[in-house]
């Protein structure tokens, strides 16, 4: 069975795949794509019927597409890919290190002016802050389960721009030598409202990680 496949960008050639069958799925001429040109790896690749039609499944065959032999398929470059766990660590590590870093060595940020944290609410901000972002790590490595396994790298920029740039704006004002503490029951009250979101929000996780096939 003979499939010529195209690119979606101007309709061009890129060559025939004549090993496939029937049964073949969407995922066997991906790979044999990437035989035809070794850049488009499969993750890289957004196989379509049409040029501007929606993806198709990997497991979907080329026999319950109604595909027979001359049947066109065209395939769309997505840009270099990135797997989403890297992007997930590399956004959720930057906020813990450098709101830490405000934390630790305040006198980088604000000179001399800048002495211990006097107040509890400064250690307490800390301490919730870490555990978020190490949760959300420890979510990525051992709990969520991806149905993509990659994105456009171009995703790594933009999420840890937002990421970073809000944790290092949070941080610096916290962390402030000017910064004026709430009052106890504010401080306490929100404490328990963080603590029972992280765990709620915990449980939702794995809930839906279980319920993922």
């Amino acid at each position: 069975m003979e499939v010529q496949i195209f690119s979606t960008s101007g309709n061009k050639p890129l060559g025939t795949l004549d090993t496939l069958r029937n049964s073949s799925t969407i995922k066997d001429v991906k790979r044999g794509v990437q035989r035809l040109k070794s850049s488009l790896y499969p993750d890289r690749q957004s196989v379509r019927l049409e040029p501007k039609g929606k993806t198709l499944k990997d497991d979907e065959t080329l026999q319950s597409l109604g595909l027979k032999s001359g049947s066109r398929l065209y395939v769309k470059d997505l840009g270099p890919q990135i797997g989403w766990i890297t992007v997930f660590l590399a956004e959720y590590a930057g906020p813990l290190f450098i709101y830490l870093w405000f934390y630790q060595r305040p006198w980088i940020f604000y000179g001399d002016a800048a002495g211990k944290h006097t107040t509890t609410v400064v250690h307490i901000a800390a301490a919730c802050w870490t555990v978020h972002y190490a949760k959300r790590i420890l979510e990525t490595l051992f709990v969520h389960r991806f149905s993509h396994a990659t994105m456009p790298i171009m995703n790594l920029f933009k999420n840890c721009s937002y990421y970073w740039l809000f944790t290092a704006y949070v941080a610096y004002h916290v962390n402030h030598p000017l910064y004026t503490s709430p009052s106890d029951l504010q401080v306490y009250l929100f404490l328990a409202a963080f603590i029972l979101s992280e765990l709620g929000n915990f449980s939702i996780h794995l809930a839906s990680s279980y319920a993922r096939p």
